[in-house]
């Protein structure tokens, strides 16, 4: 293969990703949102149990509650659509019981599938509604509160909420946030763990740039900083205890 300085399409859709959390009032007609959603089921599937499912919540009281629990109310009362991405064993549990077999699903490689699964499926959702021009966010708040949450669009057992998504016609210019250098992420045969001591603090220069300078909310914080205020906290511990119930008790 030949490379040339000019980048596919496919690379610029990738690397112009945004978090766009204010759109426009335009709606996403259904036909449009099924089309996004049946070319992003095509993500791979271990054994191809496909173990996840998503819910549309276009009823706007449920949509006013679940932003209020996910503490995420602005960005879901601006955007059209809201959907759930959820790891869902229920279908494999009905599909096996048919051939009167029972399901081993709280075993942690079978958590792991669903969790990958809906993790996949969800970020070719995200490259598709981009293809077409719309926004997303993910949104990690509805496991504030995922009882409350799964108890409103009537999630079953052996299901849960792995995260959010706002989506629609952004109303907001964002600028991409700068990934790690490629040399901190690969590594060739073995692990270099001694490249970080120069990589970390160049790459905190460069995000301490970014946030003084970022369209919106600014800050006078590196990735380091950042990093270490987000994993010093010990998080949302009773997903733990909520897993369990929704038969998730892992061996």
């Amino acid at each position: 293969m030949t490379f040339n300085h000019k980048l596919p399409d496919t690379l610029n859709l990738l690397r112009s990703h945004t978090s766009i959390r204010k759109y426009k009032k335009e709606q996403i007609p259904i036909e449009v949102l099924k089309d996004i959603l049946g070319s992003a089921q095509h993500a791979a599937s271990s054994n191809f149990v496909q173990a996840y499912s998503v819910v549309l919540v276009s009823d706007e009281e449920k949509k006013r509650k679940i932003g209020e629990l996910s503490r995420n109310q602005p960005q879901i009362n601006s955007a059209p659509v809201l959907l759930l991405f959820c790891v869902d064993m229920k279908r494999l549990e009905i599909a096996c019981a048919q051939r009167d077999t029972s399901i081993q699903q709280q075993t942690t490689e079978n958590f792991i599938v669903g969790v990958v699964d809906t993790a996949l499926f969800a970020q070719n959702f995200v490259i598709a509604a981009e293809s077409q021009g719309y926004g997303i966010c993910f949104i990690g708040g509805v496991r504030n509160n995922p009882e409350e949450i799964g108890k409103i669009v009537d999630l079953p057992d052996k299901t849960f909420p792995l995260f959010g998504m706002t989506v629609g016609v952004p109303d907001e210019e964002q600028l991409v946030k700068p990934r790690l250098p490629v040399e901190a992420i690969l590594h060739e045969n073995s692990y270099d763990i001694e490249k970080y001591e120069e990589l970390i603090p160049e790459y905190d220069q460069t995000m301490l740039d970014y946030y003084k300078h970022r369209l919106t909310n600014n800050k006078e914080q590196d990735w380091s900083d950042t990093m270490s205020a987000f994993l010093s906290d010990k998080r949302r511990l009773h997903m733990k205890s909520y897993l369990k119930d929704k038969c998730f008790d892992l061996e």
